[in-house]
């Protein structure tokens, strides 16, 4: 008997700790529904909207040139540094030119000794060197018994060689990928350094062939480096390619002048605006998703909202071109009250407040 109306206590405490849970869960939920949800808006209104197209590419230099030695020689100066800028004509780097110098003395010697014989062969024949009548067969054998010819050869391929034991810059512009040091031994042939004319870059991207009447040559466009999204340049479109690709694409090109902080193979994005007039715009962060259809959220009576489902049908960076998804019974227009944050877990008919 003692051990059933134990049971019965304990039963009896368990029940009606459950009936508080349950009453304090329900106040709970009474509470939260009838909290307000705090949210901001804006008047929805007609607009130009600015729509852009979005890829991706890689800044190029219009001009550049690995700069190669074509002697082997062990490096004797070098006067730059990766990232420097030169002018056109500056020197770069020097070669040691001993031998150079070596050959261009001796060919300097045989081209002079070639005169002397080439005067001795004319006079033989009764002419001088300096004489205008002489005829051009008897002067070309004269050249020729002499080692005219041969030593003429000799003396411009050594001033050749003399010449390119310096790297000299072909045009203006940044150096890269000097490797190099002093006193190394430098091969013919191999990349000493790039120079790049950093003044301007080209940037190619591509675009889907549905977009292809969205941009043409002359068409502005805005560069956004991937490393810092908040500098942004402006270009113009240089050449679009009248391919359409197998994968739907059609490729183009821009030219982006370099303020200075553009730099060769940066990854960038590129933006291509074009205007569409009279269209309903909205914030990206005004339009979220119920089961999987786009919807957003207007305020009626200025203290409940009400879902409406629509259709996203342009975009740019910040915001959408909208219209209402009829297929669901939907309808909007220029002077609704549209919630533009506090939504994201907003039900249909809930209270709100209006920051």
């Amino acid at each position: 008997m003692k051990q059933y109306l134990g049971l019965l206590l304990i039963a009896g405490v368990i029940g009606c700790t459950a009936t508080s849970k349950e009453s304090k869960e329900t106040a709970d939920k009474r509470h939260y529904q009838a909290e307000e949800n705090l949210v901001d808006t804006i008047i929805l209104k007609s607009k130009t909207f600015k729509k852009q197209l979005v890829s991706n590419g890689k800044l190029k230099a219009q001009k550049k040139s690995e700069l190669r030695f074509k002697l082997s020689e062990n490096l004797e100066q070098l006067t730059v540094k990766n990232g420097m800028r030169v002018n056109s004509g500056d020197i770069i780097a020097q070669l040691n030119d001993f031998n150079q110098k070596q050959r261009m003395e001796k060919a300097r010697l045989r081209m002079e000794q070639a005169e002397l014989d080439l005067e001795d062969k004319l006079i033989s024949q009764g002419y001088k060197k300096s004489d205008a009548n002489i005829p051009e067969q008897v002067m070309k054998v004269a050249k020729v018994r002499a080692g005219y010819y041969t030593a003429e050869e000799e003396l411009k391929s050594a001033n050749y060689e003399l010449k390119h034991t310096k790297l000299v810059a072909p045009f203006a512009g940044k150096l890269a990928n000097v490797k190099h040091k002093v006193f190394e031994n430098v091969s013919s042939g191999d990349v000493f350094c790039m120079l790049i004319d950093d003044s301007a870059f080209e940037v190619e991207f591509s675009v889907l062939e549905t977009e292809l009447k969205d941009i043409k040559v002359g068409h502005t466009v805005k560069v956004v480096p991937f490393s810092d999204h908040s500098q942004q340049f402006e270009g113009a479109i240089s050449e679009v390619n009248p391919v359409v690709e197998k994968n739907g694409l059609v490729k183009a090109k821009a030219i982006i002048k370099n303020p200075g902080s553009l730099l060769e193979g940066m990854n960038v994005k590129v933006l291509i605006e074009s205007e569409l007039p009279n269209m309903l715009v909205v914030p990206k962060t005004a339009v979220v998703l119920r089961q999987n259809l786009e919807v957003l959220f207007r305020c009626k009576r200025d203290t409940v909202a009400r879902w409406t489902y629509v259709h996203t049908t342009n975009e740019n960076s910040t915001e959408y071109t909208i219209v209402a998804n009829t297929d669901r019974g939907a309808s909007i227009s220029a002077g609704d009250t549209i919630i533009v944050s506090g939504n994201l877990n907003l039900a249909d008919d809930a209270n709100v407040k209006i920051k």
